[in-house]
């Protein structure tokens, strides 16, 4: 790497490993850098081949930093990929009704929407289970820098030029993040979701909501396999969205509104997680300092 005129670190990658990274990403219509879909669908086999794979039976072929706390953070997230399998089944059994406003489909419809909240509950569950299996200190300081691309922690940061690559610096390169999961995706654009606040709706936006991040979510989609991506190009194509039948149907209503409500649950808990994992964690000093002890030793002079 060397600083170019701005003053900023620019991380050269050589053209020998750059050129072909994107040329099978671009196959796979994956962005060219380590992804969600790298990290943990695609790394994960069973431990004990004789048996399926699980959450209780798995061994993640690559890790970075060899910790428990790696292995168990990719645990963490194929638990929700697993547990999103049967909110995929109701999303499909949605999407191929004949008739989506059919007075006979819709009492369906409901205990589908029941169940969905159902799911979207046990995925809280999972994300509030993460605590006790994922030390928050391990995975700041030794796990998570590995995730970090370009240019992952803003603009004045170090930049990934990929040598040998036309308009390199049009690149998706952020890195993955569980953002990526088309799981969770699915569920936003099911649900009909607007994370881009496009369209007018009631309650309207708080002003924290207002400034947030339109366009993250959006973005995230790009780190997904290609098709992954048409999937949910295509989910946001049906005829009738399902909030347009909440709308016309009061049972629909409720149950809709139900799962929505527990969606805002998730996001909420999520929030905590990353105010606990990343947030606190940049305030602590990293492992093996004597600044950590002696913040080790304060801890338990506390508690």
């Amino acid at each position: 790497s060397h600083p170019p005129s701005s003053g900023k670190m620019e991380m050269i990658v050589p053209s020998c490993l750059a050129v072909p990274i994107v040329e099978v990403s671009r196959i796979l219509g994956i962005a060219p850098v380590l992804t969600f879909a790298d990290t943990v669908l695609w790394n994960a086999e069973p431990a004990d081949p004789a048996l399926p794979l699980s959450p209780s039976n798995v061994h993640f072929i690559h890790t970075f930093s060899g910790t428990n706390t790696e292995h168990e953070f990719y645990v963490s997230s194929m638990k929700a990929e697993v547990r999103g399998v049967e909110m995929l089944r109701i999303v499909d059994d949605y999407v191929h009704l004949p008739d989506a406003n059919d007075v006979l489909t819709l009492p369906k419809t409901s205990r589908d929407l029941t169940r969905l909240a159902a799911v979207i509950q046990d995925l809280t569950d999972v994300i509030g289970d993460i605590k006790n299996h994922v030390d928050p200190h391990s995975f700041y300081w030794e796990v998570r820098h590995w995730y970090k691309g370009s240019p992952a922690n803003g603009p004045d940061t170090s930049r990934w030029i990929y040598e040998g690559v036309p308009d390199t610096d049009k690149l998706d390169l952020s890195g993955p993040s569980a953002g990526q999961s088309t799981v969770m995706h699915a569920l936003d654009v099911f649900l009909d979701v607007d994370h881009k606040q496009e369209q007018r709706r009631s309650p309207a936006p708080s002003e924290a909501n207002k400034r947030a991040d339109k366009g993250f979510m959006e973005r995230m989609w790009r780190y997904m396999p290609g098709l992954h991506q048409q999937y949910l190009h295509d989910l946001r194509a049906i005829p009738t969205p399902i909030r347009i039948v909440a709308k016309e149907s009061p049972r629909v209503r409720e149950a809709y509104d139900n799962a929505v409500t527990a969606l805002k649950k998730f996001r909420d808990a999520h929030i905590q997680l990353a105010c606990l994992y990343i947030i606190s964690m940049a305030r602590t000093k990293p492992p093996g300092t004597e600044e950590e002890a002696k913040e080790r030793e304060a801890m338990q002079v506390t508690t």
